[in-house]
C-alpha cells in the first residue's frame, strides 16, 4: 500500500474512534463526575486523537516536506506520553487505573519511539523502512493500545462506576 493512502485510511479511522468514544461517553456521565475517571476518558480520547493528528500531517507533509511530518510526530509524542505519565502518576494516587496501566506503561514507550523516529527517521532504516513506513507501524502500534485501553476501562473501572461497586475495578 502507497504510504500517503495508508495515512488517508489511518487519519478518517482514527477521528471515526474518537466520534465513537464520545458517543460512549456521552452514555455514561457519570464517567464525568469523578476527577479519576474524567481523567482516563480524557486518556483514551487522546490515544485515538493524537495518532489521527499524525496521520493528516504525514499527508501534508509527506515525502516532499518531511521537516512537517517529523516535527509534528515529535511535537505530538511528546504531549502523548507527557500526558500517559501524567495519567499513570495520577492513577497510581487515587487508585483509579490500576488495571490500566501495563496499556498506558505501553503506550508511553510507544510515543517515546515515535518521537525518537520523528527526530531521526534514519534509524528506521536499520530495519529497512523508511521513517514514514516505521512510524506507521508505531501508530498501529499505539491505536492496538488504546483499544486495550478502551477494553480495559469498560470492563473493569467504567464498569464500577456504573454500578457503583469499587471492589470490581481492581480485579
Amino acid at each position: 500500500m502507497d504510504v500517503s493512502t495508508f495515512y488517508a485510511l489511518f487519519a478518517a479511522t482514527c477521528f471515526t474512534l474518537v466520534g465513537l468514544w464520545w458517543n460512549v461517553v456521552q452514555g455514561h456521565a457519570d464517567w464525568m463526575r469523578l476527577a479519576p475517571l474524567r481523567r482516563i476518558v480524557g486518556g483514551v480520547y487522546l490515544s485515538f486523537l493524537l495518532p489521527a493528528l499524525m496521520g493528516l500531517f504525514a499527508q501534508v507533509g509527506g515525502s516532499e516536506a518531511p521537516g512537517l511530518w517529523r516535527a509534528s510526530f515529535v511535537v505530538l509524542a511528546v504531549v502523548g506520553c507527557v500526558s500517559t505519565l501524567r495519567l499513570l502518576a495520577r492513577g497510581r494516587a487515587d487508585d483509579a487505573s490500576g488495571l490500566l496501566s501495563p496499556a498506558m506503561g505501553a503506550a508511553a514507550a510507544v510515543y517515546v519511539l515515535i518521537a525518537v523516529v520523528g527526530a531521526a527517521p534514519g534509524a528506521a532504516g536499520a530495519i529497512g523502512l523508511s521513517g514514514l513506513q516505521a512510524e506507521a507501524l508505531l501508530l498501529i502500534l499505539l491505536v492496538m493500545l488504546g483499544h486495550a485501553l478502551v477494553w480495559r476501562f469498560m470492563a473493569g473501572v467504567g464498569r464500577s462506576a456504573d454500578t457503583g461497586d469499587r471492589s470490581s475495578a481492581r480485579d
